[in-house]
């Protein structure tokens, strides 16, 4: 294979046309910002560490410059589906439910973003969303 000549690799790699079929529909203007529990907390996650989170972004003044996303990644849920397939929380770390927290969340005008996977399991072996993707996205958007 033939390297490719340097004005191709130019334009290959030429970021002034991003944006050229972007909808002109106001969405997505900016990045999602915001903040994730793994990187620094991973499994060790539960409802007050989430809410305490969620009022610091709010009290730093970061959800003003645009941090609204309160993202809860692996380990939230039980490690069994209940008996109707559904996903269940923690009941140890999630006493009160995903529901109660996103009620929470969303009162600080923040947005809650929440971890599944598109295998069998998840990184930490809980429940994965593979032939429950419909009942999970239903679950997720009615919290």
């Amino acid at each position: 294979i033939a390297p490719l000549p340097t004005a191709a690799l130019r334009r290959l790699y030429d970021t002034s046309n991003y944006g050229r079929l972007q909808l002109n529909n106001g969405l997505a203007l900016v990045p999602q910002m915001g903040w994730n529990s793994w990187n620094f907390f991973a499994c060790n996650i539960n409802d007050t560490l989430i809410r305490e989170t969620a009022d610091a972004l709010v009290s730093t003044g970061l959800a003003a410059l645009g941090y609204n996303y309160v993202n809860i990644d692996d380990c939230w849920s039980y490690v069994k589906r209940g008996n109707k397939g559904q996903l269940l929380p923690d009941p140890k770390t999630f006493p009160s439910g995903i529901k109660s927290l996103a009620d929470y969340v969303h009162g600080k005008g923040l947005k809650l973003g929440i971890y599944s996977d598109a295998g069998v399991s998840t990184c930490q072996v809980r429940p994965g969303s593979l032939h429950h993707e419909n009942d999970d996205a239903a679950l997720f958007a009615s919290w």
